[in-house]
């Protein structure tokens, strides 16, 4: 996997984090550099650790699934694309917490950080050898991403957030389609 692939896949990545981050700027008055710094460290560590423990557990089970990895990595990146996609079909009233408390802020870092937890296993079965860097970089870009997200919803209000949760999926769906392309011969 080369940089720009692994770029395209942490923005990916980043986008669910980016729309809640959208959504706490949305919440509070002001913005500030301690609450910056909050939202991309839960944000930006949640998305660095889970793709490795997702890398730690495909990697366990690779042996038995190497015939049809490829599939497995299209299918789970689709998956998650789509899901994507489709959050920005339902209308939900979100309601907005301006807390930026370890209660209020822990289980949006880990639900924003589960479809990285599925692309480390996407990792595992495409036999990647050094998993650190790739999630020290998918952390680093979900941190600049949050934080921009946090100040961009205090400004400019939701009006980004479905785009961006829109374009990650089809980047996420996109590079299934290269990888299952790559394996398959015709690329």
């Amino acid at each position: 996997m080369n940089f720009i692939e692994l770029f395209f896949i942490a923005a990916g990545l980043s986008a669910d984090a980016f729309a809640v981050s959208v959504c706490k700027g949305l919440s509070v008055e002001k913005v500030n550099p301690f609450r910056i710094i909050a939202v991309g460290l839960y944000f930006g560590v949640f998305q660095a650790v889970m793709p490795l423990l997702g890398y730690s557990l495909g990697s366990r089970f690779s042996v038995l699934i190497e015939n049809f990895d490829h599939w497995l990595a299209f299918g789970l990146l689709a998956l998650i694309g789509g899901n994507m996609i489709y959050e920005t079909t339902r209308k939900d009233d979100e309601k907005l917490d301006p807390s930026f408390g370890i209660k209020a802020m822990l289980p949006l870092a880990v639900a924003t950080s589960i479809d990285a937890l599925a692309v480390g296993v996407t990792f595992a079965c495409l036999n990647t050898d050094n998993m650190i860097c790739p999630a020290i970089f998918i952390g680093a870009v979900t941190f600049v991403t949050s934080a921009a997200g946090l100040k961009i919803g205090n400004v400019f209000g939701i009006k980004y957030k479905s785009k961006a949760e829109i374009a990650g999926g089809i980047i996420l769906i996109l590079i299934g389609i290269k990888i299952l392309l790559e394996h398959t011969g015709v690329l």
